[in-house]
C-alpha cells in the first residue's frame, strides 16, 4: 500500500471548500447562474406556451399562424395572443444574448463538492479500502487482496494530520492493523499486533511467548491455490523487478518447504507460515541491536519488551516479512484502523475480480 490518495482527495476537498465558501458569501455567481438557467426555461416554457396560445386562436378564426399578418380587421383575440408571443420571444432572446459568465471552478465547487465531502468523511472516520500489494500476511491475506479498514477501532483521526481528536480504542493483541510505516509515513503497511505496550515479546524456536507465556501454537495443514503460489514471490528482489514467470518459479520452489501452524493469541486465532530451514529473524536489523538472546542463539531465540505507547506487529509469511523485528515498534500515531474485511481479490494482469476470500479477518 505505497499510495494514499487521501494526498489528493483531501486537498482537493478543502479547495473546492474554499471556493464554494467564498461564492457562496461573496461573489454568488453560482446563484447568478443558477437563476439565470431557470429564467432561460421559464423563458423557453412561455414562447412554447405563446405559441401554442397563438395557434389555437388562429385556428378558431381561421387563420394560419405561421402566416399571420396582422391587419386592421384581424380579430381582437388574434392580435393580443400575437402579441404575448412576440413579447415571449423577445424576453427570450434577450436571455439568450445575455448569460452570465460560466466560471468551470465554481461550477465544479458545486456539483462535485458534495460527493468529495462524503468521500472524505467516510474515508478518514468510518471505514477505509486498501489493496494488499505483499504476501507478507499469507495466508490470512494474499496479494490482490482488497480489504475494508475500520476507521473507528483506534481513534478518529484528522485526515493528512493523523491528529486524533476522539478516542475510541486501542489495538489488541492479534488484531491485523493498517499503519504508517515508522521510516516513511506515506507508505502504509498492514501486519498483526503481537505486543502492547508494556508486553516482553519472546520468541523461542518456533514459539512465541507475550510475558512469558507461550501463545498456543499447533502444526496444521494448509494448501494454498496454484494462482496465489505463483504471485507468492515479490516483484522487486534486492532492488531489481523479476518477471512473472520468475515470480512463478520461485513461488512454486518455495512452497514444498513451507510449514503452516495456528497460533491463538488472546480471542484472535490464526495460521502463519513458516519456511524449513530459514531463519528471518537472524537477520533482523532491529532484534540485531535489541535482543542479546538472539545471536547467543543463531537467530533462535530473541526478545524484546513493548515501550508505552508503541506496539510490536509481525506478517503471518513469519520468514517472508518485513516487520517489527527488522524496523521496530509502531507508535500510536502512526495508526489507521483495524483490517476487517476482504470484500475482493483479483489477480495481476487482465482478470477478472474474485470474491471467493470475501469474508471477515481474524
Amino acid at each position: 500500500m505505497n499510495f494514499d490518495i487521501n494526498l489528493i482527495i483531501v486537498p482537493v476537498t478543502l479547495v473546492f471548500l474554499l471556493i464554494w465558501l467564498v461564492d457562496k458569501f461573496f461573489l454568488k455567481k453560482y446563484r447568478a447562474t443558477k437563476q439565470y438557467s431557470q429564467a432561460l426555461k421559464d423563458a423557453q416554457q412561455q414562447v412554447k406556451s405563446s405559441s401554442s396560445h397563438l395557434n389555437s386562436v388562429c385556428q378558431t378564426h381561421q387563420l394560419q399562424a405561421d402566416a399571420l399578418v396582422i391587419k386592421e380587421d384581424t380579430p381582437e383575440a388574434v392580435r393580443v395572443a400575437h402579441q404575448q408571443h412576440q413579447v415571449a420571444q423577445t424576453q427570450l432572446l434577450q436571455l439568450q444574448g445575455n448569460p452570465p459568465a460560466d466560471n468551470m471552478l465554481i461550477r465544479w465547487a458545486y456539483e462535485f463538492l458534495p460527493v468529495l465531502l462524503v468521500i472524505v468523511l467516510v474515508r478518514s472516520f468510518v471505514v477505509e479500502p486498501f489493496n494488499i500489494p505483499s504476501s507478507s500476511m499469507v495466508p490470512t491475506l494474499y496479494t490482490g487482496d482488497f480489504i475494508l479498514v475500520d476507521k473507528t477501532s483506534y481513534g478518529l483521526r484528522l485526515p493528512l494530520l493523523h491528529t486524533k481528536i476522539v478516542e475510541t480504542g486501542s489495538p489488541q493483541r492479534g488484531d491485523v492493523a493498517v499503519f504508517r510505516y515508522p521510516n516513511n509515513e506515506n507508505i502504509y503497511y498492514v501486519k498483526r499486533i503481537i505486543g502492547l505496550p508494556g508486553d516482553e515479546i519472546g520468541f523461542n524456536n518456533g514459539v512465541l511467548s507475550v510475558n512469558g507465556k507461550p501463545v498456543p501454537t499447533t502444526a496444521t495443514q494448509y494448501q494454498m491455490s496454484q494462482s496465489h503460489i505463483d504471485y507468492l514471490a515479490p516483484q522487486i528482489i534486492n532492488g531489481q523487478k523479476i518477471t512473472d514467470e520468475q515470480r512463478m518459479e520461485l513461488g512454486r520452489s518455495e512452497e514444498p518447504h513451507a510449514l503452516y501452524f495456528q497460533e491463538t493469541l488472546d480471542n484472535h486465532q490464526y495460521k502463519v507460515r513458516y519456511l524449513a530451514g530459514a531463519n528471518m529473524a537472524a537477520y533482523a536489523e532491529f532484534l540485531q541491536h535489541n535482543s542479546p538472546e538472539l545471536s547467543a542463539s543463531a537467530g533462535k531465540q530473541w526478545k524484546i519488551t513493548v515501550p508505552q505507547g508503541q506496539y510490536f506487529a509481525m506478517g503471518d509469511n513469519r520468514d517472508r516479512s518485513q516487520d517489527g523485528r527488522v524496523w521496530g515498534f509502531v507508535a500510536d500515531k502512526h495508526l489507521s484502523g483495524k483490517a476487517s474485511y476482504i470484500w475482493m481479490s483479483k489477480e495481476p494482469g487482465l482478470k477478472l475480480p474474485s470474491f471467493e476470500r470475501v469474508g471477515a479477518i481474524d
